[in-house]
């Protein structure tokens, strides 16, 4: 159709309001070419128009679940419409449309589950990811699904076993579903709790800088400064090509435990490893947290040295 190959020229071409219009046109003659309402839902969501982008995409999947193939352009497009607008009350109600349609698809149904915990109803979410479980009982991410679920309602003996449970579904990668957990702990400021998991992460795979970030980071929560600094150097000594961002790390966690004068010397190796200008100011807004005015600017002056250094270089 010359038409629509006009209005999907001018939809590239970002001219969005006539592309509506072509559309429309040759809606009124083929109703029922699906092809012409996607473009048209495409065309109306570019131009701002969300609510009549989602009318059109609405249309489509009325049509998608009467089918015994559920082909699912349209329910993709809404999902991801919705996920972004933070719609998830919409988005609830399209993935039920379409695990009510097809029940025995598990993406639809994982879908829902993640419809159910962003929209708060963690109970119906537990529900989805357990029917889940039911049905492929050897899939890992379900059972970390599940996992999240289970501590976002309090629930961390629980949590923790679903991802015991992947673990043991996955041995090859065991360390990453422990640390998924470590981090949900890490999140709501248990330091505990994420230091006992994160020692069982290196205890799995100690060669991993990151787990010895982390660990670094629960100490420092703690109050357990020169445990936490021995930590971030093991993880240098595992990846010496990183070791300023991993003092630099150091140094930005410090500062949240309001240790600046730790943090100062964090930073002072960072730059030992790495002279970036990010890492010379994060230093010199240490000196001046801490008082130090005087060397924060001489810290400053170091950057302007080494600007016009470089810049005579080019020359």
């Amino acid at each position: 159709m010359e038409k629509l190959e006009s209005a999907e020229k001018l939809l590239k071409e970002g001219r969005y309001q006539e592309a509506i219009k072509l559309c429309e046109e040759v809606r009124q003659s083929y109703p029922e070419e699906e092809s012409v309402l996607l473009m048209l839902a495409w065309a109306h969501y570019d131009n701002g128009a969300t609510k009549q982008a989602i009318e059109c995409l609405e249309t489509l999947l009325d049509r998608e679940l009467q089918r015994k193939v559920f082909t699912g352009f349209a329910y993709d497009e809404l999902v991801r419409i919705y996920k972004k607008e933070k719609n998830y009350a919409g988005l609830t109600e399209i993935c039920e449309r379409a695990v009510a349609a097809q029940p025995e698809d598990l993406g639809l149904l994982a879908e829902l589950g993640n419809a159910y915990f962003q929209a708060g109803k963690a109970k119906e979410a537990l529900s989805a990811y357990k029917k889940l479980i039911g049905m492929e009982a050897d899939n890992s991410a379900y059972h970390c699904f599940l996992g999240e679920t289970l501590f976002a309602c309090g629930r961390t003996k629980e949590s923790e076993a679903a991802y015991l449970h992947a673990a043991l579904l996955d041995q090859e990668q065991a360390d990453r579903y422990h640390f998924k957990l470590a981090a949900l702990f890490t999140k709501i400021d248990n330091h505990t709790e994420a230091k006992r998991i994160l020692e069982r992460c290196i205890a799995l795979r100690p060669a991993k800088p990151v787990y010895h970030c982390c660990l670094g980071d629960a100490l420092i929560g703690l109050g357990q400064y020169e445990k936490a600094r021995a930590s971030y150097e093991m993880a240098v000594q595992y990846d010496k090509s990183r070791a300023g961002a991993y003092y630099n790390r150091l140094g930005n966690t410090l500062i949240k435990a309001k240790l600046f004068s730790q943090a100062a010397e964090a930073f002072q190796e960072a730059i030992k490893h790495d002279a970036l200008q990010q890492y010379y100011l994060s230093l010199a807004s240490v000196y001046n947290a801490m008082g130090l005015t005087d060397r924060a600017q001489e810290t400053l002056n170091l950057i302007n040295n080494t600007i016009s250094k470089s810049k005579r270089y080019l020359c």
